[in-house]
């Protein structure tokens, strides 16, 4: 392995740092595009997430695949196999904050999902027409929706 390892591992940890961001930026878009009813915002964001997330993948994959061997450093810390520990302490946080935005996003999608499901039941339901029940006693039926 040539000294260019470092720099190029380096790199792609950037590469792969800025795409976490950019990711998180991107799921507070669709929340926003959700809250606001923007379809299209939504799924310009979702396209965008998607692409994101494979970038990512691909960045994993070759951060965690080893290296071809070199000649041995003199020291561990000089290693061409090390990215940059302030690097690694950048990651693990951007990599924190994304999951608890993600499951705020997937708390949201699900709520939405709920709702949707609620509101096609009621129009659903309703074809123009009440029965009533025959005799003293009435049956009614109501909704209520949690807001």
């Amino acid at each position: 392995m040539t000294a260019a390892g470092v720099p190029d591992r380096n790199g792609k940890a950037a590469e792969y740092l800025q795409l976490l961001r950019l990711l998180a930026g991107e799921m507070e878009r669709a929340m926003r595009a959700i809250a606001h009813n923007a379809l299209p915002d939504l799924e310009e964001s979702v396209a965008s997430q998607q692409r994101m997330s494979a970038r990512l993948v691909a960045l994993a994959g070759e951060l965690s695949a080893p290296l071809e061997s070199g000649p041995i450093a003199a020291s561990p810390a000089a290693s061409p196999n090390k990215i940059d520990d302030d690097m690694m302490q950048q990651v693990r946080v951007a990599g924190d904050a994304l999951q608890a935005l993600n499951r705020r996003y997937a708390a949201l999608l699900e709520h939405s999902s709920r709702s949707v499901a609620l509101m096609t039941s009621l129009f659903n339901s309703f074809q123009g027409k009440f029965k009533e029940a025959s005799g003293p006693r009435l049956k009614h039926q109501t909704w209520s929706c949690q807001m």
